[in-house]
């Protein structure tokens, strides 16, 4: 009787096991991730929140008046106001009403842009809410756009991009009823520190002006002198100038022009004209000072086209004036000056000048 030699049909799974055995780091970070998941869930069962005590915390964080400040965003589309809670309040709530895990993770970076994941997940009822979405490595402004190279600013622009899907993900996994009791807690807690006073009315009528605002204007608004005025109305004012000063609005979206020719109106009240028109003058007055003072210095133009006696132009002051340009007023007085650079210089300044800008444009949380 001969021999029958039978194989072992499960030879061949030998190679996969080997392979299996390559892959022992990602199986150990996919083990660890499940029992962090695990304990994180048994945590939560073990100490359920209390969601009087939880609303508690919410409200009490929203009557420190520096979260107030930061916590409602408002702008103006399609004619009406438009507002809701900030990033900052989001966080604030979901930090105090506890069991919820929430970030910002960039899950792939490849052919300029990036994969980025924002989430929300309330441990506790197992709620969750996630949001993957594309983040070109592109500025955009309102002169055009521009690739990112810079890995600090390809970081900035996918969190600063992050955080707004990361708000709505927070706001999906908490109570809406809850959201609006912190809102309301906000703008009372705004009303409460609103200053009437006459000479913060001044003020105010003083800081409107910038953008062609009139007393009269801004008394029409609200419907009643600025000696009546009332706390929530300063809320109000505080919003609107706000906007104006980040460029998101102009004049004539808040203030009825009571003037035939509107397009005259448009232009007072343009934040533009107003910064040019401050240029302008300091120009003038530098130009004066120079021409009574450094006459022999003054540059001059030969013959041959060659300029002479040209005062030298301090290329790091100005970038560092441009970085570090604290509204978008002082940034396009900077941006002035700019024509008296050297072309190889102004290139740079003006990416800087592009930088500052977005930065300073960017919608508030």
């Amino acid at each position: 009787m001969s021999d029958v030699v039978t194989s072992n049909p499960f030879t061949a799974s030998v190679p996969s096991q080997a392979r299996v055995g390559g892959n022992a780091v990602a199986q150990t970070d996919q083990q660890r991730a499940i029992a962090e998941v695990q304990a994180a869930m048994m945590i939560a069962r073990m100490n359920p929140r209390d969601p009087i005590v939880a609303m508690d915390r919410i409200l009490n964080a929203c009557a420190r008046p520096t979260l107030a400040d930061a916590a409602v965003y408002t702008y103006s589309k399609g004619g009406s106001d438009v507002s809701g809670p900030s990033i900052r309040l989001a966080e604030a709530m979901a930090q105090a009403w506890g069991n919820i895990q929430f970030g910002i993770r960039e899950l792939d970076q490849d052919g300029g842009e990036s994969t980025v994941q924002a989430y929300a997940w309330d441990v506790e009822t197992n709620t969750r809410r996630e949001i993957t979405f594309q983040v070109p490595h592109v500025r955009y402004t309102r002169k055009g756009s521009y690739d990112l190279k810079d890995p600090r600013e390809v970081y900035e622009l996918v969190a600063n991009q992050g955080a707004r899907r990361l708000r709505a993900c927070i706001l999906a996994v908490i109570p809406g009823d809850v959201t609006e009791a912190a809102v309301a807690q906000c703008e009372a807690t705004m009303k409460s520190k609103a200053d009437t006073s006459p000479e913060a009315m001044q003020k105010m009528v003083a800081a409107f002006a910038e953008f062609g605002v009139t007393k009269e204007q801004i008394e029409k608004r609200i419907q009643r002198r600025l000696d009546a005025i009332q706390p929530a109305q300063v809320v109000s004012l505080k919003k609107i100038y706000a906007s104006l000063r980040d460029g998101m609005s102009t004049a004539l979206d808040w203030f009825e022009n009571d003037q035939a020719d509107s397009t005259k109106q448009t232009e007072a009240a343009s934040r533009t004209e107003s910064v040019k028109a401050k240029a302008k003058a300091q120009r003038e007055a530098a130009q004066a000072a120079k021409e009574k003072n450094v006459e022999d210095t003054k540059p001059t133009v030969d013959a041959d086209g060659v300029v002479k006696n040209a005062p030298a132009f301090d290329y790091q002051s100005a970038l560092r004036e441009i970085q570090r340009a604290p509204t978008q007023e002082k940034l396009d007085l900077l941006a002035e000056g700019l024509r008296n650079a050297p072309e190889d210089t102004r290139i740079k300044l003006e990416q800087a000048y592009n930088d500052r800008k977005a930065e300073l444009e960017d919608i508030p949380y």
